[in-house]
């Protein structure tokens, strides 16, 4: 008999690679509330989630455990320091993977808004495979531009998709990057079909576009009061 994937989530405030480390957006408020919290959320509640850890930058640290603390601990999230890098606060957060984890959950804090249902398919689908994101098509043709901003090359969106998070690892893949502090190839990612609505937050104008999803999200037929609900944040 398969033994059942326990999932570890990571919840990371650095921005994923390729963005700019200013484009954060994890400290932005979505309708009164910082994105992090609310992508901590997504995951609280979950019989197969057995740890989650909100990673910060070094100098964020103090001011999240003053901040954030009480609410974290009160909803079992363990706060861990890494950064300024994607990469650095993954490394960070490794030695503290929970034991009873079979699988690993990436996810980007400044993505706040993702249904419900496409954690449940990336979890699902993590089961079974090495490595699992969530993606979505491309809708419009691409143009690859040089240094200065020039068109060079138009290509076609069939070609393309947009990676999103969460994104979940086995517990070998995971241990496997993390070691080697580099991303697992692209070869190696399983894609599941997500929601357009799975925004990234980067500003107040982003937030606003976050905030209207909101109302769009499917909501679950029978699911109990998160603690931050609870706790009216």
């Amino acid at each position: 008999m398969a033994t059942e994937a326990k999932f570890a989530v990571i919840v990371l405030t650095a921005p994923p690679p390729g963005l700019a480390q200013e484009a954060g957006g994890a400290y932005v408020k979505v309708d009164g509330r910082e994105a992090l919290l609310r992508s901590v959320e997504l995951f609280l509640n979950r019989d197969n989630v057995a740890q989650i850890q909100l990673a910060v930058a070094p100098e964020e640290l103090a001011k999240a455990k003053e901040r954030y603390g009480p609410h974290l601990s009160f909803s079992g999230v363990k706060l861990v320091s890494g950064g300024p890098r994607w990469m650095d606060q993954v490394v960070a957060a490794a030695p503290t993977v929970s034991a009873e984890a079979t699988h690993v959950v990436l996810h980007d804090a400044a993505r706040p808004i993702v249904p419900y249902t496409d954690v449940d398919a990336l979890l699902a689908a993590a089961a079974d495979h090495a490595a699992v994101g969530l993606s979505t098509p491309v809708r419009t043709t691409l143009v690859e531009t040089d240094d200065g901003g020039s068109p060079m090359a138009f290509h076609l969106p069939q070609s393309y998709v947009h990676l999103l998070t969460p994104l979940a690892f086995d517990r070998p893949t995971f241990a496997a990057m993390a070691k080697a502090k580099v991303e697992t190839h692209p070869s190696k990612v399983t894609l599941v079909k997500g929601s357009p609505l799975n925004v990234r937050v980067g500003g107040p104008a982003d937030a606003a576009i976050a905030k209207a999803f909101m109302a769009l999200l499917p909501k679950p037929k029978l699911r109990a009061a998160s603690p931050f609900e609870e706790a009216q944040w």
